[in-house]
């Protein structure tokens, strides 16, 4: 559920552009990349040898997602690391926007989430085929060759179903949150009923885009792997 009002779409009908309400996750997409695109570059013409304040900070986010990542991939992983780095970033963001009145979180909408997921599922079978060339078919074939038949179709399903795991999660997750936000907001946000709720859904916010990052990497190293 969106907010009553969204400034952007309000911003747009102004300027004479129809029916901008139907693509409200597209232009908070917009938003969202613009965020960080303008964060980063700030941040990079004023990157010193000794940090300060939003460099530290920054520092220390980039460096914690590195060694977390690290962790659970090997040295081997850091190769990917600026596509799970940027995709943690990313979804953070757009989850938190939606905690602004007159935002919308694009990830609670499905087409933002899907093509996140379809992201993941693409470089998943890049990984393997760089890692294993041809090879990478086994992952699909299971032990033996007589069990093809069988494990080729449960693999293939499986395999597929990460993209709808991936983006109902997420999608789920955070639609719940607006919508719960957008209720209260309506019966008693005079009398700051919703402030609880947005404390709860930072909190939300995070660990999804962390539930997310760590799916991906799981499956990546998963694709890294020999198969058995």
């Amino acid at each position: 559920m969106e907010h009553p009002i969204l400034f952007i779409d309000a911003l747009l009908s102004a300027l004479g552009v129809h029916h901008a309400a139907n693509y409200s996750h597209i232009t908070y997409t917009w938003l969202a990349m613009l965020i960080l695109i303008v964060s980063a570059f700030f941040m990079a013409r004023k990157v010193k040898l000794v940090p300060e304040k939003g460099q530290n900070f920054f520092e220390v986010v980039i460096d914690g997602l590195e060694k977390f990542m690290v962790d659970i991939t090997g040295p081997e992983g850091r190769f990917f690391f600026p596509f799970v780095a940027t995709i943690f970033l990313f979804i953070l963001v757009s989850n938190l926007i939606g905690l602004i009145p007159g935002c919308f979180s694009p990830t609670a909408n499905l087409n933002t989430t899907l093509a996140l997921a379809l992201c993941t599922f693409i470089l998943t079978h890049v990984i393997g085929i760089r890692y294993h060339g041809v090879k990478y078919i086994k992952h699909f074939c299971g032990p033996v060759w007589w069990l093809i038949p069988l494990m080729l179709p449960i693999e293939l399903i499986g395999h597929l179903a990460r993209i709808m795991s991936l983006s109902v999660r997420l999608f789920g997750n955070i639609f719940g949150k607006e919508m719960v936000l957008a209720i209260l907001f309506g019966l008693a946000g005079l009398y700051l009923a919703p402030l609880p709720i947005m404390f709860l859904g930072i909190l939300v916010c995070f660990i999804q885009a962390l539930v997310f990052m760590l799916l991906s990497i799981m499956y990546f190293v998963g694709a890294m792997e020999h198969a058995h």
